[in-house]
């Protein structure tokens, strides 16, 4: 009878050790599993290249090794709206531990999909005037990120480009209707504009078909241009400008990029350095920070850059107090 309870205990002994060796393997397993980051590009991965590249070099030096410490889901809406909701359900479902992305629309597209997993923002026009977070200082929430500050320096590009058009009389402005932020950008720009006695005409647009139209309404109606940015905008960028330089039309956007395409001057934060400081915000998330805890940051490098080759085809002559304080100069 003795030798039967012993047997009995001992098989449950053993057969406890065995589920606690289960219970911590399968801890083990848990704890080396990898985080998942899914990233919404807004556009195509050509044009935000050299963004994606300081994200995933601050990422690597953080510790952060796209296939070995962790795992980086690109997927690419193509500045089609439709797709920013469909890409950022399927992260949503696919339960992946942060969403990165860019622009008002994307980053609301993220917040509709999900309360719960983290979202980092590596760029948007006005946090709080787009209904993206309730506060700068404590966004609450999951979402936080960086902010480029474009409606409050839409009057300083304002300044430029009246600099660059001396005689400007009539500004034309064109705004992607389904962009929230371009849209608040918008407002304020034309505020400021009929402030500084400007006629203005705006056009809105919806898709990529709508820009050749409203470049073509503004021939003879406005001596400049005034680009409201969203990624709509940003995948034809090329377009837009070799159109506004078919109608004469000197052009200002909110970052370098646009100018490298073609356009006359920009003023705004450098990009790279955004979605390097947006790894940051992974980084912390991923060690355990709450998005809700985390300040949205304001851009700490702007550029102003000139294109000489559309000065000289538009006709246009920079002064060289103006050149003399450009960060850089396309000749």
């Amino acid at each position: 009878m003795k030798r039967r309870t012993f047997v009995v205990c001992a098989g449950l002994v053993l057969a406890g050790l065995a589920a606690a060796a289960i219970t911590t393997r399968a801890g083990h397993a848990q704890q080396s599993r990898i985080p998942r980051i899914g990233f919404l590009g807004a556009a195509d991965p050509a044009v935000a290249a050299p963004w994606i590249a300081a994200f995933d070099a601050r990422l690597r030096e953080l510790g952060w090794v796209d296939g070995r410490t962790a795992t980086i889901e690109y997927r690419w809406a193509g500045a089609q709206t439709s797709r920013y909701a469909e890409i950022a359900a399927d992260f949503a479902a696919r339960k992946v531990d942060i969403i990165v992305t860019w622009a008002s629309a994307p980053v609301l597209a993220a917040k509709q999909a999900t309360s719960v997993i983290p979202i980092v923002f590596a760029a948007q026009m006005d946090p709080v005037g787009a209904g993206v977070v309730a506060n700068m200082a404590r966004p609450g929430g999951n979402v936080t990120g960086l902010s480029i500050q474009q409606t409050d320096t839409a009057g300083k590009r304002l300044e430029l480009l009246r600099e660059c058009v001396p005689g400007m009389r009539r500004l034309a402005i064109m705004v992607n209707s389904g962009a929230p932020g371009a849209m608040i950008e918008t407002r304020e720009i034309g505020a400021g504009a009929r402030a500084a006695g400007l006629d203005i005409v705006v056009r809105e647009i919806a898709s990529a078909d709508d820009i050749g139209p409203a470049l073509q309404s503004f021939a003879g109606q406005a001596d400049a241009l005034y680009v409201a940015t969203d990624p709509l905008v940003f995948a034809n960028r090329s377009r837009i400008n070799a159109l506004a330089q078919d109608a004469r039309l000197a052009t200002i956007y909110g970052s370098r990029e646009y100018v490298e395409a073609g356009a006359l001057i920009s003023y705004g934060p450098n990009f790279p350095d955004l979605f390097r400081r947006a790894a940051e915000y992974v980084d912390k998330i991923l060690r355990g920070a709450r998005p809700a805890d985390i300040p949205i940051e304001q851009p700490t490098k702007f550029d102003l850059v000139i294109n000489l080759k559309t000065a000289k085809a538009l006709g246009i002559t920079i002064s060289p107090a103006l050149l003399l304080r450009a960060d850089e100069v396309i000749e």
